[in-house]
């Protein structure tokens, strides 16, 4: 487990560190895309203290990636200044007591791997102890910094409707699937293939134009942000897209990359390219940043090839068989704690709503799709079962793609939540909150924490919950531990991998409410597991004195 959390801290670590070398290079004229964010950075760069007075915008957003990678890279021990800026006090003073603040997410990895190597660390409770430490730094560089920077770089995004599911695909475009995690080449790939310049050359070879779809979250980080990129699936379902013979290519970045939709691809001659040294493809094409990013001020160039090769794969393709099913629906997405407080004017309408019980609690479904489970079929049968009891849902990552291609992020789905739900949510609101990809948990925490701090609460105290049905990997150890460290529960269909130690599963599901305050529920059934979120919620709002809900 320890390995696990180390390894997930590596994974969504090394995003960050993409997004804030883009970040830095940019701020220094070495990358040659705009810094759209000025709102989050000037934001954030209070929480640490960033001086802003007299210094122009990339001075500031030069400091701010500064203070991050520190935190990501930092080898002598020091303070981690993205917990002291962002976390909440209640909170840091409980994982101070514990011992379990980390020196750097690169220092907690390095120490997982060395401690869990042969004939070192043979006490399992110091091994739990690091898994925490690597709990904390994937929360707050992997999760935090990487959402913090991409807001930054790229901008927030704002809540507008997509179309989603694989029946959005379109006949007669140059199409294009945009796979992985990374923004900074794809923002790239999605700006100029939308230009008048890419447009004119897609109608001289005989296409309508060019169309963008995302797979996975580069499909996500990209739909709110800009107007062309529809998402389709998460990184489970990709073969299935694939086998539409509809796309033209496939540009793939790291993580959730699976090597099979090679075999599938050869199959429709679709044109796959790989950008990440770190995530190659046999049999696909190389076009990205090379291992020492020597090469990122040529990003609009690597940008500009891979379109043309969209271009050349479109004309060898014609005549190719295309069956697209008739599956499309529209959702809602581009939530976050700003476009919440735009909204309703402040979270005090929601804390409200929460205290009265016309919102039963707040729910945040996540985690990547698990092919030992049925496909999707858990995070469904929860999620309905709990906007039925009254619950807000928020969603991210591969669980949100079921709950938008069946309808549940549509305003539509008013229908299906508790009466007093719906009177809150009104005719605009869907009951699920789409918040983005996996790193905009972040958003979510967001949400949490401004309720919690319009009541004057700690998170603890509050009825919410996090649920990743069918977690299936190291990424999703980390995301769990993350809101448990929080002082949330986290609730399962999938057992994690713990059955060698009953002291280990003893600690992981029930011992840490006495050090965390909260625990980990697994059980198969995913109507057993949406029952006990209902009960733990409404134990939280008893022991607040709120109104019971019926």
């Amino acid at each position: 487990m320890t390995r696990a959390a180390a390894g997930g801290l590596t994974q969504h670590g090394a995003h960050a560190r993409e997004i804030l070398i883009s970040l830095k290079a940019a701020a220094n004229d070495q990358l040659d895309i705009p810094i759209l964010g000025e709102e989050k950075i000037r934001t954030v760069c209070k929480a640490f203290n960033i001086p802003e007075e007299g210094r122009s915008l990339k001075e500031v957003a030069n400091d701010l990636a500064d203070v991050l990678l520190e935190d990501l890279s930092r080898a002598l021990p020091g303070e981690y200044k993205t917990i002291t800026a962002l976390a909440p006090a209640e909170r840091r003073e409980v994982w101070k007591n514990l011992d379990i603040l980390p020196i750097s997410a690169y220092n907690e990895a390095f120490d997982a791997y060395h401690r869990t190597c042969v004939g070192t660390d043979g006490d399992w409770e110091s091994n739990m102890k690091q898994f925490l430490r690597c709990g904390l730094a994937f929360t707050f560089t992997g999760v935090v910094a990487a959402d913090i920077a991409t807001d930054a770089l790229f901008g927030q995004g704002g809540r507008r409707t997509s179309k989603v599911n694989i029946g959005a695909l379109k006949k007669g475009y140059v199409n294009i699937a945009v796979h992985g995690h990374l923004p900074t080449l794809v923002s790239q790939i999605c700006t100029i293939g939308a230009s008048e310049e890419y447009l004119e050359k897609a109608k001289a070879i005989g296409a309508k134009g060019i169309q963008f779809y995302g797979i996975c979250c580069s499909g996500l980080s990209s739909m709110y942000r800009y107007e062309n990129v529809i998402p389709l699936c998460n990184a489970i379902g990709a073969e299935l897209v694939l086998g539409t013979g509809a796309l033209d290519c496939w540009v793939a970045d790291v993580q959730d990359v699976y090597p099979a939709i090679m075999d599938v691809a050869r199959c429709f001659n679709t044109k796959v390219i790989t950008t990440s040294d770190a995530a190659r493809l046999p049999g696909a094409e190389h076009i990205g940043y090379d291992h020492h990013h020597t090469n990122l001020s040529e990003t609009k160039a690597l940008a500009r090839k891979i379109l043309d090769r969209a271009l050349e794969a479109h004309e060898l393709r014609k005549g190719m068989p295309v069956f697209i099913p008739p599956y499309e629906i529209t959702a809602e997405v581009g939530f976050s704690p700003e476009s919440t407080v735009k909204h309703y004017g402040s979270f005090k309408p929601l804390a409200e709503a929460l205290k009265s019980g016309k919102v039963r609690g707040i729910v945040n479904v996540v985690g990547c799709s698990n092919p030992r489970v049925i496909y999707e079929k858990a995070t469904v049968d929860i999620v309905d079962t709990l906007i039925k009891n009254g619950c807000i849902i928020l969603t991210n990552g591969c669980a949100s793609f079921p709950l938008m291609k069946l309808g549940y992020c549509n305003t539509d789905a008013i229908k299906k939540c508790s009466p007093a739900l719906q009177e809150f949510l009104g005719d605009d609101q869907p009951p699920v909150w789409h918040v983005g990809e996996c790193v905009d948990n972040a958003r979510s925490s967001g949400i949490f924490a401004g309720i919690a701090g319009e009541l004057g609460l700690n998170l603890p105290q509050m009825p919410f919950a996090m649920s990743s049905p069918e977690w299936s990997n190291e990424k999703g150890i980390d995301a769990s531990l993350g809101f448990r460290l929080m002082g949330i529960n986290s609730y399962h269909c999938v057992e994690p991998p713990t059955q060698g130690s009953d002291a280990v599963t003893k600690w992981l599901k029930e011992d840490t409410k006495d050090i965390l305050g909260s625990v980990m529920y697994v059980n198969t059934d995913p109507a057993k597991v949406a029952e006990k979120i209902l009960a733990d919620i409404d134990a939280k709002r008893a022991a607040l004195g709120w109104a019971e809900v019926k």
